[in-house]
């Protein structure tokens, strides 16, 4: 009895294990399935997936997200190939980078040449890259690779200025870092599967170099280390800063439409300055302007110089090609003339050109700052105003351009058509043979309204407000009544000005205080007529330059003409 229970139990407790073993074994079954699907799930998730899933601030401290990923398999290997590589590089750069520097070559040298150029021993170090997708579309692959280098390159010039003197300049303590750009494309079905690589320099973050005379001093020659300084400057700036893109053609084909091409054309019309730092010991700075995209010299567009004159007014136009629109900016630089010594710089601005919107003007007051890279120097050293306008390639021809001398007014359009020629006493005939300027011209009529918390001038705490309007090419003058110890005057008064060349024209109104045996200026309002010739009508409150407090209310209407001016295009 004893046994037949002990094989009872014995065969229960069997049976039993069998049954837990195979539950378990299909629990662990179907808990590996789960992990297996969780595992997956996870392999598909993307950095944004896992944002959402953990908030920022339960990050553990080894998580980073980082588009860019790290090169150290690249810069190993870029070690072991880096003399052969400097063989090839160097070859190319002084083939390539020669010509650019004999177009920078300022006027105090005659020529640059390489007589020495090796890389050293040092190679770059690739510090990340990421792919951008949407730069080349489905057709190509953008790479971005960080890059520095501390190198010991053996770069020597030869310097021949036109004094006569030969110098040979050392290149040497070269530091840079910046951010290269690759685009592979277009991408085929043939091996290595794209058809040729473009390359530029995306950013440049740094960019340090010292200048040594071979067995001299090159401080000997006022101007010629600055002069060197800012020509190798520049030919990188716009020998390989993107947009400018070289093109390396690996499978035979043509590749023209990865070149540079236009986009469009930037109309700057530069107007003023004010509040100019002076230079100048004896009098005030003679400040003129230099603009430009890319600093090429037949690229870069020079103002008139205005004497003694921390305000100037320029009201100049200028053109400016335009290669993308995403990345370039404008640059402005203030320079005081010095007559045969070096310009001193008065300060400088950037404008990025992807703040414009097509079709439309903009008007800006740029900040000047001595130093566009290295903004450590917070002196305010005045500000300049600009009308800017960028016209993008293959738009409307009926895109309302005011800088332009063929804009024409919307009250116009029908005056410009060949049909009404004849109006204008221009035989249709001959109008192919002839280049018909428009020159806009019309009548501009001026109510100033009234003026808002102007600063007392006088002892009683009042002022004795009148106001001058001048037109400033054209030199015709108006002046309102003067308003009697008051900061708030009323003067409701109408000028109409008979204007010739509208696209050229000035309004310039200086508010003065009356008294008996002199006039005292408080402040002035300079402006264009671009606003009044793209609105017609308008008007606003326009602050005072150059007071401490106080507006002008105006109101300003366009009544135009149309003048035809016919030049032989022979």
């Amino acid at each position: 009895m004893g046994f037949l229970f002990g094989m009872f139990v014995g065969f229960s407790i069997g049976i039993g294990l069998i049954i837990s073993f195979a539950k378990y074994a299909k629990i662990r079954s179907t808990r590996r399935a789960f992990l297996a699907r969780t595992v997956a799930a996870f392999a598909r998730m993307t950095v944004q997936d896992s944002r959402k899933i953990l908030p920022r601030q339960l990050y553990p401290p080894w998580v980073v997200f980082s588009q860019r990923q790290k090169l150290v398999w690249l810069n190993v290997q870029l070690e072991k190939i880096w003399p052969s590589v400097d063989e090839a590089a160097s070859e190319l750069i002084r083939a390539s980078v020669e010509p650019v520097l004999e177009q920078y070559t300022p006027a105090i040298l005659s020529s640059m040449k390489f007589d020495k150029l090796t890389l050293g021993t040092v190679a770059p170090q690739f510090t990340g890259i990421s792919i951008i997708e949407s730069e080349s579309g489905a057709d190509g692959i953008t790479m971005e690779m960080d890059m520095q280098w501390d190198g010991n390159p053996n770069i020597v010039l030869n310097i021949n200025t036109k004094l006569g003197v030969t110098l040979p300049v050392q290149v040497k303590d070269i530091g840079f870092t910046g951010v290269f750009r690759l685009i592979f494309k277009p991408l085929v079905d043939q091996f290595p599967c794209f058809g040729a690589v473009a390359y530029s320099l995306k950013e440049k973050r740094a960019l340090d170099f010292t200048l040594k005379v071979v067995g001299g001093d090159l401080s000997s020659i006022p101007g010629v280390s600055d002069a060197i300084e800012e020509t190798i400057r520049n030919a990188i700036e716009d020998s390989i800063t993107w947009p400018v893109r070289n093109i390396v053609q690996i499978i035979p084909g043509d590749y023209s439409f990865l070149e540079l091409k236009p986009v469009g054309i930037l109309d700057v019309k530069l107007v003023q300055a004010k509040e100019l730092t002076n230079k100048d010991i004896i009098g005030k700075s003679d400040p003129f302007a230099v603009l430009f995209i890319r600093p090429l010299p037949d690229k870069t567009k020079t103002s008139k110089t205005i004497g003694n004159q921390l305000n100037p007014i320029w009201n100049e136009h200028f053109e400016f090609i335009v290669e993308d629109v995403s990345t370039q900016h404008l640059t402005v630089k203030v320079f005081d003339d010095e007559g045969v010594q070096d310009s001193e710089l008065l300060g400088c601005a950037q404008f990025p050109l992807k703040d414009l919107e097509p079709g439309k003007v903009k008007e800006v007051w740029l900040k000047l700052v001595k130093d566009l890279v290295v903004q450590r120097d917070n002196k305010y050293r005045g500000q300049v105003q600009l009308e800017l306008l960028f016209n993008p390639s293959g738009t409307d021809s009926s895109l309302k351009n005011p800088f332009n001398h063929d804009y024409s007014l919307t009250s116009l359009e029908k005056a410009l058509k060949p049909s009404n020629i004849e109006l204008e006493g221009i035989d249709p005939g001959k109008a192919a043979q002839k280049k018909k300027e428009v020159i806009v011209r019309g009548v501009l009529s001026v109510i100033v309204i009234s003026g808002e918390n102007l600063p007392p001038v006088d002892l009683n705490g009042k002022t004795d407000p009148f106001v001058v309007l001048t037109m400033k090419k054209s030199e015709a003058k108006a002046k309102t009544r003067v308003a009697n110890e008051t900061l708030n005057p009323m003067w409701n008064q109408t000028f109409d000005f008979v204007v010739e060349d509208a696209l050229h024209e000035m309004l310039i109104l200086d508010i003065l205080d009356h008294d008996t045996f002199r006039k005292e200026k408080i402040g002035r309002i300079a402006m264009t007529m671009t606003r009044v010739l793209l609105e017609g009508e308008f008007q606003e409150s326009f602050p005072i330059d150059g007071a401490k407090s106080g507006k002008l209310n105006l109101h300003l209407k366009w009544s135009p003409q149309l003048l035809f001016r016919d030049c032989d295009t022979q």
